[in-house]
């Protein structure tokens, strides 16, 4: 078989969505964390909890801080399917790309995509129309039921 004969992987069924637009302010960081904490624990995988609210919360941040423009919502996507989570933060500034970097040990801020990179088994930048779309995935492990709450 050639390579143009070659068959593209075919994307695994999607289990659950959730997308919803925020404002640009800091109580908006909030509220996706929760409502995206809240989601992934209905969805049946609470010990995931404490990483996606630190995924949502750093790539939310960044929105605001760096990808938000004046009278433009950002937008916050979790699409759960049989092995991954995947978390995506749409803003309206493509122009503005993410880069891991690091901070200095006096500076206030900068460690955002570098906890990002890692704790999500992976993440990017996708370009849109408007703006840009940066993702992280979490490969996801269910817990057994054991009875104790996380």
């Amino acid at each position: 078989m050639t390579a143009a004969q070659e068959k593209a992987p075919v994307p695994e069924p999607v289990l659950q969505e959730d997308r919803l637009d925020y404002t640009p302010t800091a109580r908006s960081v909030h509220l996706c964390r929760r409502r995206a904490v809240r989601l992934v624990s209905e969805w049946g995988y609470p010990n995931h909890v404490a990483e996606v609210a630190l995924l949502v919360s750093e790539l939310a941040t960044n929105a605001l801080l760096h990808g938000s423009v004046r009278g433009r919502l950002f937008r916050v996507h979790l699409i759960l399917t049989a092995t991954a989570l995947r978390i995506e933060v749409s803003d309206p500034r493509g122009e503005r790309l993410p880069a891991v970097r690091e901070a200095q040990e006096d500076d206030c801020y900068g460690r955002g995509l570098l906890i990002v990179d890692r704790l999500a088994d992976r993440w990017g930048v996708e370009p849109r129309t408007v703006g840009k779309t940066v993702f992280a995935e979490l490969a996801l492990r269910r817990r057994a039921n054991t009875g104790v709450s996380p």
